[in-house]
């Protein structure tokens, strides 16, 4: 994507959302409300934490053909398509190239939105999701905040929103899995299951785009909170299945926007369900952790 690109984008937008300032560093401000009488009231900014995959896709057939002839200047003999691809975009004197692709992020196999960095030098990270040889099992994370749609001319027709990342990291599902401590009491070979199990539910919940309060506190537990997985272990240890997880506002918001993250395991034979809770702090693009996972009883 280049400067013109983003003029373009944020001349398009008519709304007070957030959008790319045209050197890509930064955000522009929101406009003054037309009719507040010289006040401003800016939109509140929507953030992100999604959990998807990345594909790269050439928006216009100038820049297909770009990178074709950086291709054929390219020791590519035994390679594949994608690892010619990937090693292309890697080299440092093709890296312009990164910046005409359009990084779409998919999201259960929809195309959820276009990815712009607020800073240029990570366009590194969204080569690095290409991977030379991807698998089913990779995941890539998004955090950042929402922007407009984008205008049909920006990614070939593609209407999605625009997101401006701060941070983009990706990894594949067992690697994840593997790195999460074990709990001593349960043996590896349960908590690996375990963990797979919750970390599935947690990505393959409805409408999981990382969009809402909910959504993007359970992605950030999956992520970063590994208690949850032991819990599951435990738990499943004791012939109890996770019956539920659910997120709900929390009573100990006041000026934060508080949530407890509610997992729920029911006993296969007596249908007795327990609950546990974590309460992580929404308010702004990076959660955090309020309170450890504890008991949970119904008021």
């Amino acid at each position: 994507m280049d400067q013109n690109d983003v003029a373009e984008l944020s001349a398009s937008s008519a709304t007070n959302e957030v959008t790319p300032s045209q050197d890509g560093i930064g955000m522009n401000p929101p406009a003054p409300c037309p009719t507040c009488a010289g006040t401003s009231a800016p939109t509140p900014v929507s953030y992100i934490y999604a959990l998807g995959r990345i594909e790269a896709r050439f928006p216009r057939l100038s820049a297909e053909k770009e990178f074709a002839q950086a291709s054929g200047r390219a020791e590519t003999a035994g390679q594949t398509d994608q690892q010619v691809f990937y090693n292309v975009l890697s080299q440092p004197q093709n890296r312009y190239l990164a910046r005409q692709l359009c990084w779409v992020l998919m999201i259960q196999g929809l195309e959820t939105c276009i990815l712009l960095p607020r800073d240029p030098r990570d366009f590194d990270l969204l080569v690095e999701a290409i991977r030379p040889q991807p698998s089913p099992m990779d995941i890539d994370v998004v955090i950042g905040t929402w922007g407009p749609i984008a205008p049909p001319e920006l990614c070939n027709g593609l209407m999605v929103p625009i997101v401006v990342f701060d941070q983009l990291y990706s990894f594949d599902r067992d690697a994840l899995i593997q790195a999460i401590p074990k709990p001593e009491q349960i043996a590896a070979e349960r908590s690996g299951p375990a963990a797979e199990e919750v970390f599935d539910r947690i990505i393959q919940m409805t409408d999981n785009a990382g969009a809402t309060d909910e959504h993007r506190a359970l992605n950030y537990l999956a992520m970063r909170y590994p208690a949850i997985y032991a819990k599951a272990a435990e738990e499943f240890a004791r012939d109890f299945s996770l019956s539920a997880a659910d997120v709900r506002p929390s009573p100990l918001s006041g000026t934060r926007r508080i949530v407890d993250c509610i997992f729920s395991y029911t006993n296969r034979k007596s249908d007795f369900t327990e609950k546990f809770c974590v309460r992580c702090d929404v308010t702004e693009e990076f959660p955090f952790l309020v309170t450890k996972m504890s008991p949970y009883y119904d008021r």
